[in-house]
């Protein structure tokens, strides 16, 4: 009897799947390590196969094919539509701002933008289309309430959360949910995990 691949539904389209070089478990196959291959979607009846080839042992290599399961492709269908947040941080403090990107980036679900004119953050939220907005208030050429007020002003923006990050209030009031003028704040020196729970949180709450 020949073998039966399992017969999937794709909870994104085949092209997002078909052709990507993925990383799994061919646990099926007796390995419990990971490996790398390249996907193909083929097309049933009655839905969709899915396989990669992947190559196992060394001595000598030998090629596989190892076709996915329904929990499997749901897992590398999250995996693959993943994408990274994108944070703009708006302070006259280079090197304040250059850490916080560092950090963020480091965590691995963030694309950060810096911007150190406050007059030009109206424009780089425009052009860079930021899932949240993270800005300082006291800053020389223009304070954050007014970069705040020019963003929820702009029909293309108004609804990018901003978290304020300031020194006006004390941790124990931004860990108490104080808002400044609606918004989530955050006392500063920045504390980089309390920074991605509130990042998270207002996603979360995003429209």
């Amino acid at each position: 009897m020949s073998y039966q691949p399992p017969t999937v539904n794709l909870p994104v389209p085949a092209e997002k799947i078909d052709g990507q070089t993925i990383t799994f478990r061919p646990v099926r196959d007796g390995i419990d390590s990971e490996v790398s291959g390249v996907s193909q979607v083929v097309e049933r009846a009655n839905g969709f196969s899915v396989n990669a080839s992947y190559v196992a042992g060394q001595d000598p290599p030998q090629s596989h094919i190892y076709w996915f399961d329904q929990s499997e492709i749901d897992a590398i269908a999250r995996s693959l539509m993943k994408e990274k947040r994108r944070i703009l941080i708006v302070d006259d403090d280079r090197e304040s701002t250059h850490l916080v990107k560092i950090l963020l980036e480091k965590a691995g679900h963030y694309l950060v933008l810096e911007e150190n004119d406050a007059s030009k953050a109206h424009q780089s939220a425009g052009n860079f289309r930021p899932d949240v907005i993270l800005l300082d208030i006291m800053m020389p050429q223009k304070d954050g309430a007014e970069v705040a007020a020019q963003i929820e002003a702009d029909p293309e923006l108004c609804s990018t959360p901003i978290i304020f990050l300031t020194a006006l209030v004390t941790m124990p009031e931004a860990k108490h949910g104080l808002r400044i003028e609606g918004h989530r704040s955050l006392a500063k020196p920045i504390d980089i995990p309390q920074l991605i729970n509130q990042i998270e949180e207002s996603l979360l709450h995003a429209p």
